[in-house]
């Protein structure tokens, strides 16, 4: 068919755009020299509007309007429909942004980046605040032409997480909440485990190289990717087969790297395990953020801080640092990793209070975006959620309000996805162990193929082709529920803690 045709060219070239812009901005949080930052950010301004102008141009509507009629898509595969539907919402959701205010939030959103990196390395909000007014500014502009129900905060929600609302979310915090809150208090009355044989001195090239074999043993191509340091680890997807990681190295901490690494790996396992039949067009990309995160938190938690899992590699990272771990067992490893404790910052909080970091993160977002709060005031209010969420305040902004890339880099809306993700998780790996006989054992085994398979077949290879909640249904048989998740957690931390 013509149109479909003529539709795969346009999505393609807009994809190899976007890979250019990918590969920017990989350069940008690893090896551009820092008199290259303004440069690049109205580079990677130009670029994406491009790509912007090519979604929202008239030959698109054109096509989507063509094939959109009853009799051509009647005639549609599968695959095909998938890809409309989802262009079509992609085109709908950028048509209604004016370019030049695309523009304008994408150059701003590349400084708002930079300037983050030098306010949390320098311990200084007030750098950073006039870079994040102006990103929250244009994003109120924004949601008001993308349009909403209920919330404003809909409108930013539903470009990581289609088809969630606020509503929804306050739902689900609402029943996860008052869980967790009341676990942690158990808890905390239990005596502490003792963690103070992770802290030592770890070379920057054994961190790495430990990094790599994690990495290896639960399936990532290195062939198709590679690891490399940044100050806040991401995953980043530059075109077919290359698929790149990224992660930081503390001197006193290896486990930071180690599992901030496998983290990052479960995503790229996501992206390298999608159909090459979606190669170039939007659907070759995960079905939200929350089921991105969910393959990045089942890899780093349900896996990575498993016993059975730490069966296996634990002496492996006994054989990396010897001197520091020598004399540690893997259950006083094991009990070490997964220890439950209020913590300042949120890539480093256990499995149990992660979530807690997040619907503070949540609340903030969607007081800002409706005009609730305001920058100026940022600090202050990040410090009295961390006193309500989690009993603590931080003892500087670097440790606070600037420990996290995100609104500095544009992205309002995303946190709520890594809770979705811990729950998403949870949900699919208790489908995959009465799917997958023996995998606990295999586990123990190091043996992830099996579990990494079923992950390929049952939500890896079909990219976009499934919303969210329909891919949910169609894995574990229904919808989304905070239940798994919190089973999990207490007959986990039950145990590590002798309840």
């Amino acid at each position: 068919m013509e149109a479909i045709k003529r539709l795969k060219a346009l999505l393609k070239e807009i994809y190899i755009i976007n890979s250019s812009v990918s590969l920017m901005h990989w350069d940008q949080s690893t090896y551009i020299p820092s008199k290259g930052a303004e440069t690049r950010a109205e580079a990677l301004g130009y670029l994406s509007t491009l790509a912007f102008k090519k979604l929202t141009s008239p030959e698109m509507g054109e096509l989507l309007e063509t094939l959109s009629s009853q009799n051509l898509l009647n005639s549609l595969s599968n695959i095909d429909t998938a890809l409309l539907r989802v262009v079509k919402r992609d085109y709908e959701k950028a048509k209604a942004i004016p370019p030049e205010l695309y523009e304008k939030f994408v150059i701003a959103s590349s400084r708002g980046q930079n300037a983050w990196e030098k306010a949390k390395r320098e311990d200084d909000f007030g750098y950073f605040r006039p870079y994040l007014e102006e990103i929250i500014k244009l994003l109120r502009e924004m949601v008001e032409f993308y349009g909403y129900e209920k919330d404003p905060y809909d409108a930013l929600l539903d470009n990581f997480e289609p088809g969630m609302t606020t509503e929804r979310l306050q739902h689900i915090i609402a029943e996860l909440k008052p869980e967790i809150i009341n676990f942690v208090r158990t808890l905390s009355k239990l005596p502490a485990i003792d963690t103070s044989f992770l802290n030592g001195r770890f070379a920057r090239h054994l961190q790495s190289r430990l990094s790599k074999m994690a990495l290896k043993v639960i399936g990532y191509d290195f062939d198709a990717g590679r690891l490399d340091e940044t100050v806040h680890p991401f995953t980043i997807t530059i075109g077919p087969g290359d698929v790149r990681v990224t992660t930081g190295y503390k001197p006193s901490d290896f486990t930071a790297s180690l599992y901030g690494t496998i983290h990052e790996g479960g995503h790229a396992l996501y992206e390298q395990g999608i159909s090459p039949e979606l190669k170039w067009t939007p659907l070759a990309d995960g079905a939200s953020m929350g089921i991105h995160e969910s393959q990045s938190r089942l890899m780093e938690n349900i896996i990575g801080k498993s016993y059975e899992f730490l069966s296996f590699f634990y002496p492996k990272i006994q054989k990396a640092f010897p001197k520091v771990l020598e004399n540690v067992s893997l259950d006083m490893f094991y009990k070490a990793v997964n220890k439950v404790e209020p913590s300042l910052i949120r890539i480093e909080a256990d499995e149990v209070t992660y979530n807690l970091h997040i619907m503070l993160r949540f609340e903030l977002e969607k007081a800002l975006i409706n005009k609730e709060l305001e920058v100026k005031d940022l600090p202050e209010a990040w410090n009295e959620k961390m006193k309500e969420f989690l009993g603590i305040v931080p003892p500087n902004d670097t440790m606070g309000v600037l420990q996290d890339v995100h609104w500095g880099s544009g992205m309002i809306g995303y946190f709520p996805s890594y809770m979705l993700g811990n729950l998403y998780a949870a949900q699919f790996f208790n489908t995959a162990v009465s799917e997958i006989p023996d995998l606990h054992q295999q586990i123990a085994a190091g043996e992830i193929s099996n579990l990494l398979q079923w992950l390929r077949e049952k939500i890896h290879k079909h990219g976009r082709v499934y919303e969210p909640d329909e891919l949910c249904k169609r894995v574990t048989g229904e919808e989304l529920s905070p239940r798994y998740f919190i089973d999990y957690i207490k007959s986990k931390f039950g145990k590590i803690y002798g309840l």
